[in-house]
């Protein structure tokens, strides 16, 4: 996997804005709007971090995969582009992360 699969990953889901509500789970989310991805989000982080501490690497792998899937639909429901978000990571490339968050405040 690469990069590129999150990139078919966040045009499939901006594709999925024109896909029936019947046929999609994506559509439906997107439908309801910021505040329900974001609570989705929401879950699928807190089902990540009880992978991390508790279960095993395959489960850890499953909601990993869950949760950037539903990190790229919150960001869609605000039409925040993926490249967007690359970008500010390209910017920290080789700035300590004490640094950057110091910057931030």
């Amino acid at each position: 996997m690469s990069a590129d699969t999150l990139h078919k990953l966040a045009a499939t889901i901006k594709q999925r804005r024109k896909a029936s509500g019947d046929q999609s789970y994506t559509r439906q989310l997107l439908d309801a709007g910021p505040e329900k991805c974001a609570r989705k989000l929401g879950e699928e982080a807190t089902e990540t971090i009880i992978a991390a501490l508790v279960q095993p690497d395959e489960d850890l792998e499953n909601e990993a995969a869950d949760l950037l899937y539903h990190l790229l639909v919150l960001l869609e429901s605000r039409m925040v582009s993926f490249d967007r978000v690359l970008e500010q990571l390209e910017k920290r490339e080789g700035v300590s992360g004490l640094s950057e968050k110091a910057a931030r405040t």
